[in-house]
């Protein structure tokens, strides 16, 4: 979904859009979008410079990482986001960043990809660790069950097979 700015010749205009999470899901993702997202800005536009504030909601869905259930996230993301044109982007490699510059982004041929803007906000909502929950037990390591459903009777000692000389030592 492309926001064409040509068309928008106020200071303040409102984008309100819900989309299908099949337009906005991308293949490869760690994360399947699971509800519809709605996506709600303003669009503050002053001369070349584009600035998105607004909200946008989903929910997603994630393999935990201990016992890889599927388990689902909300995503509720403040939005601001600076857009300035393409050719601002000078690309000088020894330039110093400033502060204001670290979330400016950059539009081409007077279109903003929204779609894009929706799928980098899913990429920020994702948890450092995904966990079902803060008390997952996750797999056993020896038979592979879901400690979360189910116990084992499974022995998790391991022993570190460098060590069996001095093991060795150690009986006589």
């Amino acid at each position: 979904m492309l926001l064409d700015l040509s068309r928008f010749r106020g200071t303040v205009d409102r984008v309100e859009r819900r989309e299908d999470p099949a337009v906005v899901a991308s293949p490869g993702d760690e994360f399947r979008i699971v509800s519809p997202v709605d996506f709600a800005v303003d669009v503050r536009k002053d001369k070349e410079k584009v600035r998105l504030v607004g909200r946008m909601q989903t929910r997603l869905e994630l393999d935990c990482g201990r016992c890889l259930e599927p388990y689902q996230v909300p995503v509720d993301a403040h939005i601001d986001l600076m857009f300035l044109p393409g050719a601002a982007n000078t690309g000088l490699p020894e330039a110093e960043i400033e502060d204001e510059d670290v979330g400016v982004s950059f539009y081409h041929d007077d279109t903003i990809d929204l779609t894009e803007v929706m799928r980098e906000q899913c990429h920020l909502a994702l948890p450092m660790k995904p966990l079902c929950r803060d008390d997952c037990r996750g797999l056993c390591p020896v038979c592979g069950v879901n400690r979360n459903r189910e116990t084992c009777d499974c022995q998790a000692i391991w022993v570190d097979p460098r060590l069996e000389p001095l093991r060795a030592l150690k009986k006589t």
